[in-house]
């Protein structure tokens, strides 16, 4: 059996009607001899994560973990400066282990319904990730590229809020698959 934990914020808890968070019950409907655990906290930046760490991840001697923030360290509202996202990504990574740390950079948002963060800001911090991927040897899923290269990435991100920024149904498919296929990319590092 395989540990999973989807570390995060509002976009890893998130249940868009569902009675639990539908990122991992779609991981979990898609990956067999898995137990996955759901460490999303909503509101959380990266100041947050390493607050509670221990407790939401590390006490689960993880196999793998997903680690999904920076949608709330971009917002203009809390902004925390990129050096230190960047010093509290390290961090994160140090602590869970680089072999186990998938990274994934913010979602883009619908800048049309969406005032607290915009897609450049967002990208700068999309950069951040895969520098620190790249650095320490993680895993890394580029969400952001992937999700804005698409042609209808707007509609993909409508979901029971529709604030622009916490996606739907839609946008959670399309991020299990790009987990699911970063996972059977790193099949070496995980006994199935």
């Amino acid at each position: 059996m395989v540990k999973l934990v989807c570390f995060g914020d509002s976009i890893t808890i998130r249940k868009e009607g569902l009675s639990k968070p539908i990122l991992t019950s779609k991981l979990a409907s898609k990956l067999e001899n898995f137990e996955l655990i759901n460490a999303g906290v909503a509101g959380n930046n990266t100041y947050d994560a390493l607050l509670r760490i221990d407790n939401d991840v590390l006490k689960y001697n993880p196999d793998l973990v997903t680690v999904l923030f920076g949608t709330n360290d971009a917002a203009f509202h809390k902004m925390i400066d990129l050096e230190d996202y960047k010093f509290n990504l390290y961090r994160i990574t140090q602590l869970i282990k680089p072999h186990k740390t998938i990274l994934i950079t913010p979602p883009p948002v619908d800048e049309k319904v969406q005032y607290a963060r915009n897609n450049l800001v967002l990208k700068k911090y999309s950069q951040v990730v895969k520098q620190v991927a790249n650095d320490s040897g993680s895993q890394y899923i580029d969400l952001f590229n992937k999700m804005i290269s698409l042609e209808n990435f707007p509609k993909i991100l409508e979901g029971l809020s529709n604030d622009g920024l916490h996606f739907g149904e839609d946008g959670y498919d399309f991020l299990v698959n790009l987990i699911i296929n970063k996972i059977k990319d790193m099949k070496d590092y995980i006994n199935y």
